[in-house]
């Protein structure tokens, strides 16, 4: 007999793409517990993105990187989280300040991955990441093997503030009605970037092509965005929105698009959630670590041809460990051009 539960805790405080990623299993852990309240824990920032979500009865910021930071305020996190009525705790990231939490919880029934080490002290269960096996999804799908949640993923959207829709259904409105573009040239890491004067061209061409061209980024991509959109020659045909839009108008003006180009990025996560077409380009990491965009209308480009040194970490870095950087750099203009024409079915007007 399958066990009720009551209030059930996600945590996953790692970047905003992981985030997203959790969706399917919000879902399926809504539909597999409809009595109870699933609350989700993500990191400080991320958690206006789910606010909206029907699935969620609360969506909860830890804020590792200033008022949680440290193993001391990590554990008294959560002791305070023993304290709320929580019945099921499943993590999904692997750090140990996230096992320190769910130690310090006390909750009864504790989930989670077998690795670290240390992970097998802190989870009443334990299941098998199985890394080199499975894709991100499905990887955190296998966290309800204990709870007898089984089968495919399911799809998933990602619910938005009424607010946010109806401003970009304005905003997309007041446009002109050629294709409209999408392209952010940022990433957290650097090495994940494509050169920014490559975005450039591709802007070149998109605006004389009859495309409107919409830049995004966030609070800390606005001077790249500007000198993307400089470079192009073609600054006054675009719309650069970078470090304008909280999280929900990010989404719903993504939603809004007819392709979204970018680096391996959180912003990516958010389009495919939403099946927009992606176009996204993967240097130092790999669709193989199984945090690409998923969908039909996804397509991650890579450099052609084998590069020993590809991939060099799971996030990538902030410099080319090989100083050459080929892994994005021999993407070429045309090549992204090329797909950018096939994935619109147009050449704008």
């Amino acid at each position: 007999m399958k066990e009720n539960y009551a209030k059930i805790a996600l945590w996953q405080t790692a970047f905003l793409g992981d985030a997203v990623l959790t969706l399917p299993f919000i879902k399926a852990l809504s539909s597999s517990f409809p009595g109870a309240e699933v609350h989700l824990f993500v990191r400080k920032g991320v958690e206006p993105l789910f606010q909206a979500q029907r699935e969620l009865a609360g969506v909860h910021a830890f804020d590792k990187r200033g008022a949680q930071k440290g193993m001391k305020a990590a554990f008294e996190f959560g002791s305070a989280l023993g304290r709320q009525g929580f019945d099921l705790w499943i993590s999904a990231h692997t750090s140990m300040r996230s096992a320190v939490v769910g130690m310090a919880s006390g909750i009864s029934r504790r989930i989670g991955y077998d690795s670290p080490w240390y992970n097998r002290f802190v989870y009443t269960d334990t299941v098998c990441r199985k890394f080199d096996e499975l894709d991100e999804v499905e990887r955190l799908m296998a966290l309800g093997d204990p709870l007898g949640i089984s089968g495919p993923a399911p799809v998933a959207g990602l619910d938005l503030p009424e607010s946010a829709v109806e401003d970009a259904r304005n905003f997309f409105s007041s446009l002109d009605g050629r294709p409209v573009l999408g392209v952010h040239p940022g990433s957290t890491w650097e090495t994940k970037k494509w050169p920014e004067h490559n975005f450039s061209r591709i802007i070149e061409r998109a605006v004389d092509g009859g495309y409107t061209v919409i830049l995004f980024g966030g609070p800390a991509e606005v001077e790249l965005a500007e000198r993307v959109a400089r470079q192009s020659g073609r600054q006054d045909a675009v719309i650069n929105l970078a470090g304008s839009l909280d999280l929900p108008q990010l989404a719903a003006y993504i939603r809004m698009l007819d392709l979204y180009l970018t680096n391996d990025s959180g912003p990516m996560h958010i389009a495919w959630v939403q099946d927009v077409p992606v176009l996204a380009m993967f240097g130092p990491t790999v669709r193989q670590f199984g945090f690409f965009p998923r969908g039909e209308n996804s397509t991650v480009l890579e450099a052609p041809g084998e590069l020993k040194c590809r991939p060099c970490g799971l996030h990538g870095g902030r410099s080319c460990p090989e100083k050459h950087h080929r892994c994005m750099t021999d993407i070429t203009v045309d090549m992204v051009w090329n797909e950018i024409l096939s994935k619109t079915g147009s050449r704008g007007l």
